[in-house]
C-alpha cells in the first residue's frame, strides 16, 4: 500500500536520510519524494536540473504499516502522516496512477515537449502527454508548466519542465 507523509517544505531530503539512519527502511518497500526535470539558464547556457515535485510530501510503500508507524515516531522532523486520527489512509488507486504516470519507475518527471494550438497546449512528447487538462499555466521563458493535480482529497499545485516548440 502507498501512504503519504507530510513534512516541512524543503526538508524532504533530510527526512529521507533520517529514515535510513533510524533503520525504518526494513518496513518499507520504497520511500521517495518524486522529482521533476527543469531547465535553468546560467551564464547564457541552459542547464538541466531536478527539483521536488510535491514539496512537503514523502511517499512510502509498505505492507507493514503498524510497524512502520511506530518506527517513524522516532524521527523528530516528521510533521504528520496523512490519514484519519492515528490511522493512516492509503492513497487511492487514482492518486497512485498519477504519480506513476508522471514520474515512472525512476520517480523523476522527465522534460516534456509540446506546442500551442489556439489557446490550448498539446504535449507531443513526455509524461505530460494526455495530462494537458491539469495544466493551468505555462511559462515559456522559464520552460515550465504549472499543474493542478487532484490528490489526497485536495488539489495540489506542482510544476514540471515543458518546452513549447511552436504555435499553430
Amino acid at each position: 500500500m502507498w501512504y503519504v507523509i507530510q513534512v516541512a517544505t524543503g526538508k524532504e531530503e533530510q527526512i529521507l536520510a533520517m529514515i535510513k539512519k533510524y533503520g525504518v527502511q526494513k518496513y518499507l518497500k520504497e520511500c521517495f519524494s518524486p522529482r521533476y526535470e527543469h531547465r535553468r539558464k546560467y551564464l547564457g547556457q541552459w542547464r538541466q536540473e531536478q527539483a521536488i515535485l510535491f514539496p512537503g510530501y514523502i511517499f512510502v510503500i509498505s505492507d507493514q504499516v503498524e510497524e512502520l508507524y511506530q518506527s517513524l515516531k522516532h524521527i523528530p522532523e516528521l510533521t504528520k502522516i496523512l490519514g484519519v486520527g492515528e490511522k493512516w489512509t492509503p492513497m487511492t488507486k487514482e492518486d497512485i496512477e498519477i504519480v506513476e504516470l508522471l514520474s515512472g519507475k525512476e520517480r523523476v518527471v522527465r522534460f516534456s515537449e509540446g506546442y500551442i494550438v489556439g489557446s490550448k497546449v498539446v504535449v507531443k512528447k513526455g509524461p505530460l502527454q494526455g495530462l494537458e487538462g491539469t495544466i493551468r499555466k505555462i511559462d515559456r521563458h522559464k520552460r515550465k508548466a504549472y499543474l493542478e493535480i487532484p490528490m489526497f482529497g485536495r488539489v495540489l499545485n506542482a510544476q514540471v519542465g515543458l518546452e513549447i516548440v511552436g504555435k499553430m
